[in-house]
C-alpha cells in the first residue's frame, strides 16, 4: 500500500503540468487523494458540486494518469467530505501576468510596412508581449480575420448568455490560465462567433505580438486536406502547434467524420493544451451530441469549460433591437421593436436582419418606419403575425395610451390617475396572458396578489357598469391588436 501511496504525488504533479494553474488550485488541490485497495482511489470533495464537475470533466484525465504511471487500470471513487476546504471560484482574478524578464521580449510577429504587406517574425513563447499603440488592435485583427466591429463592448448580455460572456472576459484576460479549453455551443445566430472574435480582439489590445489563429472548422478541414495533397503536412503542424499562442475555430463541429481532419486536430490540440495554449471552440451543439465525432476528441473538449447560448428571452432581445439601432443611428419607435422582439424570438441574427430590412425598406421608399410598415416589410418572415402578448406589452401600450411612464405602473402612489391605468393594465394581463395573481404582482412592483385580484374584480365590474371604462379598455384591445 505505501508503494501505492507513492504514486498520488506524482499523478497530482502530472496534473498540473496538464491543467492551468487556476483550474489545478480549483479543482485538485484541496482535495484528498488516498488508495481503497491496489486499483481503486478515493477522492474526498467538499460539494456534490465539485464531485459532478470532476466526474463530468476530468475523471478520464485522472484514470489515464494513473494507467500511464502504473499500466494498470483504476477506478476513482469520490466521496463527499464537508471537512475538505472549499474555495471554489468560478472565475479566476482578471489579473494580467507578471513579467517574465528571465526571457527577452520578441520582435514584432507581425511589422506592417508602408506598402501593406505582411512580414512574419518569430515570437518566443511564453513571454509577455508588449501593449499595442492605439488603433492597432484594429488593424492587426482585420489582418488575422477579425471583423473589428464583434467587440466584447457590443455584446449585448443577458440572461441567456451572462455565464459564456463572462467565461469569455476571463480567458480574453488570462490566456490559458482560466478555462482551456472554452467550448461554447449554441444554435445559429446566438453570437458565437461574435464572442470568438471579442476574444482575438481582446487578447490583442493587450499583446501586441501574440499569434492567433482564428478559423472555421471548414477552413481547417480545407487546410489539412490541401497539405495532404502537396505533401505540407510539416508547414501544418508547424503553423498549428508550433507558431501558435491560441487558436480559436468555429463551427468545429464540421471536422466530424473527416478520419484525417479529426487525426490531425487530436494532435494539434494535445500539442497546444500541452504547452499551455489557449483553445477556444464553438459549435451548434455539445460535443456529446455531434454524431461521428470520435470520443477521444469528445473528452478532451470537456477538459475545460463547456458553457452553452441560449435563446435570448424578450428584455435582451429589446435590448439588442436599440443597440443595434444606436449604432446603425436607425430611428425605430418602441412598438416596431415590440413587434420584431415579439415574432423573432430565437435568432438574434435575425432579429437585426428584421431591422435592417425595415430601415432598408423605409429608406428606398421614402416612408416612416412604423408599425404597418414592419408588418407589410415582414410579411414573409412573419405571415400573419399576430402580437405575441406579454405583461411587458401591455404595461407599455397602457402606459403609453394614458400618457404616463412604465415605471408609474409599477409604482406604490394610489393616485386615481395612476391607479386605474394600473388596473386596467393588470385586468388585460390576467385576461388575456396566462399568468398567476403573485407572478402578475411582481410584473407591478411587487404588489401583493391580493391587491392584484381586487384590480381584476374592480375592472371587470366597471366594463360592465361603466362606459368610460368601458371604452378605454376596448381600445387598448384594439391597439394590443387582441
Amino acid at each position: 500500500m505505501s508503494q501505492n501511496q507513492e504514486i498520488l504525488p506524482k499523478v497530482l504533479d502530472s496534473l498540473k503540468t496538464k491543467v492551468s494553474d487556476f483550474n489545478y488550485k480549483n479543482w485538485f488541490q484541496n482535495l484528498s487523494w488516498t488508495y481503497e485497495d491496489d486499483q481503486t482511489v478515493l477522492i474526498k470533495v467538499p460539494t456534490k458540486f465539485v464531485r459532478d464537475w470532476l466526474t463530468d470533466h476530468y475523471v478520464e484525465l485522472i484514470k489515464f494518469e494513473f494507467f500511464r504511471l502504473t499500466e494498470k487500470e483504476h477506478k476513482i471513487i469520490f466521496k463527499i467530505d464537508k471537512n475538505i476546504n472549499n474555495n471554489l471560484e468560478l472565475f479566476p482574478k482578471q489579473t494580467k501576468p507578471e513579467e517574465d524578464n528571465t526571457e527577452k521580449k520578441a520582435e514584432a510577429a507581425e511589422e506592417i510596412p508602408a506598402d501593406g504587406s505582411v512580414k512574419e517574425k518569430s515570437v518566443v513563447q511564453g513571454t509577455q508581449q508588449p501593449k499595442p499603440q492605439p488603433n492597432q488592435p484594429v488593424r492587426l485583427g482585420n489582418l488575422l480575420g477579425f471583423n473589428p466591429k464583434y467587440q466584447f463592448d457590443s455584446y449585448v448580455v443577458g440572461n441567456s448568455n451572462q455565464l459564456v460572456f463572462a467565461a469569455c472576459r476571463a480567458v480574453a484576460a488570462q490566456p490559458a490560465k482560466s478555462y482551456n479549453p472554452l467550448f461554447i455551443y449554441g444554435g445559429v445566430g446566438l453570437g458565437k462567433t461574435h464572442l470568438l472574435n471579442g476574444i482575438g480582439l481582446e487578447v490583442l489590445k493587450q499583446y501586441r505580438n501574440y499569434r492567433i489563429i482564428y478559423c472555421t472548422g471548414e477552413r481547417f478541414t480545407n487546410e489539412v486536406i490541401s497539405a495532404i495533397r502537396y505533401g505540407k503536412t510539416y508547414e501544418l503542424r508547424k503553423k498549428y502547434r508550433e507558431n501558435c499562442d491560441m487558436l480559436l475555430i468555429d463551427d468545429i463541429q464540421f471536422i466530424a467524420g473527416k478520419e484525417r481532419t479529426m487525426e490531425e486536430f487530436f494532435h494539434t490540440f494535445n500539442a497546444l493544451y500541452e504547452a499551455r495554449k489557449q483553445i477556444v471552440l464553438t459549435s451548434d451543439q455539445p460535443p456529446k451530441n455531434i454524431a461521428n465525432l470520435e470520443e477521444r476528441l469528445k473528452s478532451r473538449f470537456g477538459w475545460g469549460l463547456m458553457a452553452d447560448i441560449q435563446s435570448p428571452d424578450y428584455e435582451t432581445r429589446m435590448a439588442i433591437l436599440r443597440k443595434k439601432s444606436e449604432e446603425d443611428n436607425i430611428q425605430v419607435p418602441n412598438e416596431v421593436c415590440e413587434f420584431i422582439a415579439s415574432h423573432v424570438t430565437h435568432n438574434v441574427r435575425d432579429l437585426e436582419g428584421s431591422l435592417i430590412r425595415i430601415s432598408a425598406f423605409a429608406s428606398l421608399a421614402k416612408l416612416p418606419v412604423n408599425l404597418n410598415l414592419a408588418k407589410e416589410v415582414l410579411k414573409d418572415v412573419i405571415p400573419n403575425a399576430k402580437p405575441i402578448l406579454t405583461v411587458e406589452n401591455i404595461q407599455s401600450r397602457v402606459a403609453e395610451y394614458y400618457n404616463l411612464k412604465i415605471s408609474d405602473l409599477k409604482s406604490k402612489r394610489r393616485h386615481k390617475n395612476l391607479a386605474t391605468p394600473r388596473q386596467i393594465a393588470m385586468y388585460l394581463c390576467k385576461t388575456h396572458l396566462e399568468v398567476s395573481f403573485p407572478e402578475l404582482g411582481s410584473k407591478f412592483g411587487g404588489k401583493d396578489h391580493t391587491t392584484v385580484m381586487h384590480a381584476v374584480s374592480k375592472i371587470k365590474r366597471c366594463v360592465q357598469n361603466d362606459v368610460t371604462i368601458r371604452s378605454d379598455v376596448d381600445e387598448l384591445i384594439k391597439i394590443l391588436g387582441i
